[in-house]
């Protein structure tokens, strides 16, 4: 059997809702599936860095499988194909491919989540408008069911609506724990980057309509706290790999020497005073005026144009005690009128948003409840704060995207409304029927489960 641990009360990374649960960590796919099949009267749900933002990977009073120990990584194929365990980290795996003139096909914006994670959560990244999320380059997967057997699935085989129904599907399948990937091309650590100011909203849009096909990693850093003419105004950030060529010829030797680290350590809490309207007014002007009006090919490393946050050691603790939340979004192309309504909305936000990101989806994925669809991505980071104003305030732009036809981010949610959910994700009952088929017995929950009812609505409580 996995090792036991204590109890154990966990949070996501907004550190928002904690809860207790029984933590059980194994060393193979045998081993988590017999912690699945041992079960628990609150169910049981997997768990990897903690990087979900809000409760996917938690179960208050039940079992939360820790598969950080199914790290088995294979050699890495001429075509760029590798076979590795659901719980190795995309840091890990990132670390030995680009060693071999390979990188990951998708990452999001930390390299600290598992490859499990990332099909459960289907993770996109800079390079959606032409990548597609993670699940495009999944060749197959092996996943341990709730009754203990374990089952290779593909994209297009018998067991396809399986498949499809993990990714996306918040660990409420089963575990993987074992998955083959095709990796991207990348000769060097490097990437050539451009960089440009935009002086406000609109002038952002269009840059990134117009241009951003031109390249493969495409972000925006958007300022949604200046009011007035500057409104939204941001700093685009767009490049792609750098060749070999491109890198000083003394440095070539080490060109595919990738070893990232926390160059600082973890970030004390800011007094509640501190992240106000006006420090969050400063920071957004400091960070627009230091940022170039126009660079072209500027060489950067790979942590810097992916990770710049993983660069602080656990950053996520400036918020102390009460956390924080983001809320992310996609909004379809066509609905830009209501992307802007949403951003002057969280302009005069009762609370300061800290941060705030914006890229465009491609294609949509086949699986029912993978997040991206074509169109707009607005991610938000907000002190996490009490009171029926910002909670108001929160669920009336949920309400703006579902109507206009988009959808929040599960694995980045801890407080939408549960009826929003078949509004935004129509696709949910056909998810639900793959979903029955392999756990009849709901053997597989977490607190988002029971928070917003994903399997069964009927039995939707708050998380304890």
């Amino acid at each position: 059997m996995p090792e036991f641990a204590a109890r154990e009360v966990l949070t996501g990374w907004g550190r928002t809702a904690p809860t207790a649960a029984d933590v059980l960590r194994p060393y193979s796919a045998r081993q988590a599936a017999e912690a699945l099949a041992a079960g628990s009267p609150r169910g049981t749900i997997a768990r990897g860095l903690g990087r979900a933002y809000g409760d996917a990977a938690q179960n208050a009073g039940g079992v939360v499988i820790d598969c950080t120990g199914i790290d088995a990584l294979g050699p890495i194929e001429a075509a760029g194909v590798v076979t590795v365990g659901g719980g190795l980290s995309l840091d890990t795996l990132a670390r030995a491919a680009v060693a071999a003139g390979w990188f990951l096909p998708v990452t999001p914006g930390t390299r600290h989540i598992t490859v499990g994670g990332a099909i459960a959560a289907d993770v996109h990244g800079k390079n959606h408008h032409v990548d597609g999320s993670f699940s495009r380059h999944v060749v197959s997967l092996r996943l341990a069911l709730a009754d203990g057997e374990v089952s290779t699935l593909t994209p297009e085989g018998a067991d396809a609506p399986l498949f499809w129904a993990t990714v996306g599907g918040m660990g409420l399948t089963g575990v993987v724990v074992e998955a083959t990937i095709r990796l991207t091309p990348a000769e060097t650590r490097y990437m050539l980057v451009d960089t440009e100011r935009a002086r406000d909203l609109d002038d952002l849009m269009a840059r990134m309509s117009e241009g951003d096909a031109r390249y493969r990693y495409t972000v925006a850093w958007v300022d949604l706290v200046t009011r007035g003419a500057a409104m939204g105004r941001g700093v685009l950030t767009r490049g792609d790999h750098a060749p070999l060529a491109a890198v000083a010829a003394e440095a070539r030797e080490s060109a595919r020497d990738y070893a990232p680290r926390a160059l600082l350590p973890a970030a004390p809490p800011l007094p509640a005073p501190l992240i106000s309207r006006l420090s969050a007014r400063a920071f957004n002007e400091l960070w627009f005026r230091k940022a170039p009006a126009a660079r072209s090919a500027e060489l950067q490393s790979i942590e810097a144009f992916f990770y710049p946050l993983d660069g602080v050691d656990r950053w996520n603790t400036v918020y102390g005690s009460r956390g924080f939340l983001q809320w992310q979004c996609v909004i379809p192309f066509g609905a830009e009128r209501v992307l802007r309504q949403v951003i002057e909305a969280i302009v005069d936000a009762p609370v300061p948003a800290t941060l705030a990101v914006l890229k465009r989806f491609g294609e949509a994925s086949v699986a029912p409840l993978s997040f991206p669809l074509p169109g707009w991505t607005l991610a938000v980071d907000f002190p996490a704060v009490r009171g029926a104003a910002f909670t108001a305030f929160l669920d009336a732009l949920d309400l703006q995207v579902a109507e206009a036809g988009g959808r929040l981010y599960l694995a980045k949610d801890s407080r939408m409304r549960p009826e929003l959910l078949p509004v935004m994700y129509p696709r949910i009952e056909e998810w639900r029927a793959a979903r029955d088929a392999a756990d009849p017995q709901h053997r597989l929950t977490s607190d988002l489960d029971r928070r917003l009812g994903l399997a069964r609505p009927h039995l939707r409580q708050e998380s304890p």
